[in-house]
């Protein structure tokens, strides 16, 4: 919430106790429902509470939150009147409804907007997505598998067309595990699987392909970079139960995806079905400034974010390519490697605050999609698949070099916290 929140304001004093955390409480949900790590969903809640009269006492956790709520007319000597326990799934973010979120929330406490139309407001950002929504989103995860082979693997022209065509097939798996319980707890694991097995049958029978790139491309969307780099984030921030509960539900994911890869390449092994893996000619060079742009544009896509905010996000995954690229040169390094990785970090997260201050609006915006090209969730998934594959040594490394990356990325958003420090929560 933004810095008027703290000032004074209307006298809410006046509104009923439970309409007041009514309120409080659909905000909260929401938040948490649009990705909203633990540090700042709880700040977010207890200064709205404070200017509506209530001490809130939040913990939020990537299934659950729990908030204790007093009457600040009380006084001192006042004490917890309520508390509520919610609980819930983990979180995706999706930028546009927070921004609604936030927005809804900033007129409720300017007295711009009455509670409880504000509390309906909020309940009605619950809705499912549209088909039209499903379909933008089943699009992006073939646009990102293409990005990742052209920027990061640079392949063959049949490994970019596989890993698209993959990523097309994955995320209509995903939509439809998004409204189907059962499938869902399994689908990571058949996303692998499928990856996998398409990868080997087409290197099998149509044209040789780079089988561990293109099932890596394919799968990238499904990594939990977000969750590891959030994860790390709030555990240095002292959130110790919400990073510990979220870095276990991220290595998890790895595991399932580990899992399927390997199923996959044995089924296909028994059934007498081997890929054919011998290089063919790399992508030209001009084909990375397309690809960033359609990938910029696809993960704007991802992130659910409005319409007048595309260019935006587009910009701020385009600072964190080049950023990160530039700070690995500069440093003899390969791009992505540790000092790239804290360059871009804290550049994104000064600029995240700087947007938010500038625009009042979350810094989100640009901070969360400008780190996805940046977050390590493929350095997870090869360290867990050379484990699962009794390739303890290869294993180790990838190991070290995903803890590196992590802590590289998490110091470089507190550091550029410190350079501009945020004026809002979100």
């Amino acid at each position: 919430m933004s810095a008027v929140e703290l000032s004074a304001g209307q006298p809410f004093a006046a509104t009923a106790l439970n309409t007041r955390i009514a309120f409080l409480l659909e905000l909260a949900r929401r938040l948490h429902q649009y990705g909203t790590s633990a540090p700042r969903l709880e700040l977010a809640i207890a200064r709205a509470a404070q200017r509506l009269g209530l001490a809130a006492d939040v913990w939020s956790s990537p299934t659950a939150i729990i908030i204790s709520f007093a009457d600040l007319a009380q006084g001192e000597d006042g004490v917890a009147q309520t508390t509520q326990v919610m609980r819930l799934a983990p979180g995706d973010v999706n930028l546009a409804r927070l921004c609604e979120a936030d927005a809804i929330a900033d007129r409720v406490i300017a007295g711009e907007l009455d509670l409880r139309d504000g509390f309906r407001r909020l309940r009605a950002l619950g809705r499912p997505d549209g088909r039209g929504a499903q379909a933008a989103v089943i699009a992006t995860y073939g646009l990102s598998a293409a990005c990742v082979v052209a920027l990061f693997l640079h392949s063959a022209w049949p490994d970019l067309l596989t890993a698209a065509l993959i990523g097309l097939i994955i995320g209509s798996i995903t939509v439809l595990a998004g409204s189907r319980p059962r499938l869902a707890a399994a689908s990571d694991a058949i996303c692998a699987m499928v990856a996998t097995a398409v990868a080997i049958v087409v290197s099998a029978f149509v044209v040789p392909l780079a089988i561990k790139s293109v099932v890596l491309a394919s799968l990238i969307v499904l990594m939990p970079g977000m969750s590891l780099t959030t994860a790390v984030r709030e555990i240095s921030s002292q959130h110790l139960v919400a990073g510990v509960a979220r870095m276990g539900g991220a290595i998890s994911t790895l595991l399932k995806l580990s899992f399927g890869t390997v199923a996959a390449t044995s089924l296909c092994a028994a059934v007498g079905i081997h890929a054919r893996d011998y290089a063919l000619p790399p992508l030209p060079g001009w084909t990375e400034l397309p690809a960033l742009l359609v990938g910029a544009f696809g993960f704007a896509i991802l992130f659910r974010a409005a319409r007048r905010d595309w260019l935006i996000v587009m910009g701020a995954v385009i600072v964190g390519y080049l950023a990160t690229r530039w700070g690995g040169q500069i440093s003899g390094t390969l791009p992505g490697a540790p000092f790239g990785v804290f360059l871009g970090g804290f550049l994104l997260s000064a600029l995240a605050n700087f947007y938010a201050r500038l625009a009042k609006r979350p810094g989100a915006v640009i901070r969360e999609p400008g780190i996805i090209l940046l977050v390590p969730g493929s350095v997870g998934f090869r360290s867990m698949s050379f484990l699962v594959e009794r390739d303890t040594t290869l294993g180790m490394d990838s190991g070290i070099l995903l803890l590196t990356l992590l802590v590289s990325l998490v110091a470089g958003l507190l550091f550029g916290d410190l350079l501009i420090s945020p004026r809002r929560s979100l």
